[in-house]
């Protein structure tokens, strides 16, 4: 981890496109500005946790409902064949 100091005002730039800025100091709390094109998203660290775990929930209940619809496919398959025989 890089690590840098700065004072209000002053800005970091990551590649060509992001600038970090301190905008506020007040106590042990920072307010930062960041300029990032819109394609690049911006989170809060425990927001984007929380994002990333809703995000595998879903995919674990669409795994499930794959799975569930694989299943009735087949037990359709089978019955056809019963009805046709």
């Amino acid at each position: 981890m890089l690590v840098l100091s700065r004072k209000k005002g002053q800005s970091i730039v990551i590649g060509d496109s992001i600038e970090i800025t301190v905008v506020d100091v007040q106590g042990d709390m920072v307010r930062i500005g960041i300029n990032a094109p819109r394609e690049i998203t911006v989170h809060r660290q425990e927001v984007f946790q929380q994002i990333k775990a809703e995000n595998q929930q879903a995919l674990q209940q669409s795994q499930g409902l794959e799975i569930k619809l694989r299943q009735l496919t087949e037990l359709s398959k089978n019955i056809d064949k019963k009805d046709k025989a």
